[in-house]
Formats: structure tokens, sequence, C-alpha cells
């Protein structure tokens, strides 16, 4: 006899069985793995992708048999570089409406990873720009090759770094260093980042699984329901910066999607060119 659909549904499903096109999702010995399939885009996110993953971390969330959730990209050049610009230039200038729905999925996704009720590790197997320094944010731990960089570039390609940047890197790394990353927007190496507190681990890129199966085991080595609290508590000042500021956020970016400076910063990156600042100034552009 086949257990009732919403005892199959909240016990978690077989990862095969959703069809993702976007990620990978695969579930070992405790642990779930998610892994943002678009190598060839640098693991650049569109709406499919958070789409996609937003189901995969409700399947994460509900499965009593996975104590921790790995974060990672494919290939070994990108964890996540954020935004698929291509997507923002081909649909999203010209519809700032429908940039408030696609805003509105990225939130979602960061709800469902903060309230994921289970530790999550970000296997930074690559660069992590803009919006993936986010999703790295998100996570509660991260653990990096030695040969990777994090980078914010909201501020010189057309965007406000609103999804988690400019709330949590204050808490993160300190005031300072936080306006050093998102208003200069510099590569960060990753031994800087560790130093900052941006990261918790930097390995030899060979050791990196290793490292993060390590980091795995210790936090399956838990009690579930005292870590369940525990990052509930955790997440206070976070989950407050966020609230107060995140749906203003979204109103703000999608009013904002077809301005000037979004618009020159967006097609300045489709069309491999550099911005120039001072026309943007005097509105020649």
């Amino acid at each position: 006899m086949t257990q009732p659909l919403i005892k199959q549904e909240l016990q978690g499903q077989e990862p095969k069985s959703f069809g993702f096109e976007r990620i990978l999702y695969e579930k070992y010995q405790g642990r779930a793995k998610i892994t943002i399939n678009r190598p060839e885009i640098y693991n650049a996110f569109d709406f499919q992708t958070f789409k996609e993953i937003t189901q995969a971390l409700e399947d994460v969330s509900f499965d009593d048999t996975v104590g921790v959730l790995i974060l990672t990209g494919a290939g070994d050049k990108a964890f996540c570089t954020g935004a698929d610009l291509k997507e923002q230039n081909d649909y999203f200038l010209n519809r700032p409406h429908d940039y408030w729905k696609w805003m509105g999925a990225f939130i979602e996704l960061h709800d469902k990873l903060r309230t994921l009720g289970k530790p999550s590790i970000a296997r930074l197997n690559g660069i992590v720009v803009g919006g993936g320094n986010e999703l790295n944010m998100a996570c509660d731990l991260a653990v990096a090759a030695d040969d990777i960089y994090i980078r914010q570039v909201g501020t010189a390609r057309g965007s406000v770094p609103a999804a988690g940047a400019t709330q949590w890197l204050p808490l993160i790394v300190g005031d300072r260093r936080a306006r050093e990353i998102l208003w200069l927007c510099e590569e960060i190496p990753a031994q800087k980042a560790l130093e900052w507190g941006l990261i918790n681990q930097v390995v030899p890129r060979h050791q990196l699984d290793e490292a993060v199966e390590a980091m795995a085991q210790k936090l399956l080595n838990k009690l579930p329901e005292c870590m369940r609290y525990t990052k509930q508590q955790t997440n206070f000042w976070r989950d407050l910066s966020w609230s107060m500021t995140v749906n203003h956020a979204r109103d703000w970016l999608s009013v904002h999607t077809n301005s000037y400076e979004t618009v020159e910063g967006t097609k300045a990156f489709v069309e491999k060119r550099p911005i120039d600042y001072d026309k943007l100034r005097s509105r020649e552009l």
C-alpha cells in the first residue's frame, strides 16, 4: 500500500524524481548536495535556477535522513557569479514588473536556505561574485579552495547588492570592511576572506572535497533538534536586518530596472566594454 501523498512529500523524495535542468541534486550519507550546473556561464543563476534550488531546499528540509546541506557550483572556475546578465538585458530591462517577480523568487530562495532547519556549507570551488556571494553568506559555513576570490560588483554594474550583501557583510566582516567590499568592488582573495571572517576555511584545491566532507561529518555528529534551534537563534541579527530591508529593496530595484545607470551597466557587460563613468554622471550616455 502506497503512502498518502502528504506523507511522501514530508519525508523527502528521490532527487532524480524532480527532473531538474539547472542544478544537480543528490543525497548521500546524511548529506544533500545542490550544484548549480551552468559552468558555461560561470554558474550564473536565472529565474529557473531559483525555482529549482528552492524546490530542492524544501526537500532537504523535509527529509529526516539529511542532516547537512552542501551548496556548490559545477566545474572549477566558479561557485556562482550572481544574476545571468544576458537574461537581465534581454528580458527585464523593459519589464520592471517582471523583475519584481524575479526578485521575489530570489528572496524565497534565501528564506528557504536560511530557515532550512539544518546547517549548510558553501563549497567555494571557484570565483564568488555578486549574488553568488549572497548565496555564500546565506549558508552557515564556507570552505574555499585557495585560488578563488570573492567580489561584489553591483555599484560598478548597475545594481545594489541588497539581497544579502548590504545587510550581512557589516555583521560578518565589520562596517569598514563591508564598505570596502561593497563600494570598491575589488577582488578579495581567499586568504584575505578567511582573515576577515567571510569564510571559515581555506585549503589547497585538491583538498577541497576532503575538507568539506570532514566539516559535514562534524555537523552530522550533533543533535539535530538542538542544532536546528541553535541555528534559529544564531540567525537573529541576519533575520532582523533582512526583514527590515529586503522588501523595500525589491521594490526599489524593480523601479530602477530600466534606469539609465542599470541599462548602461548591463549593456556594457553584455557588449564587453567599459563604462564611461564621466559621461554617465553628465547624463550623456
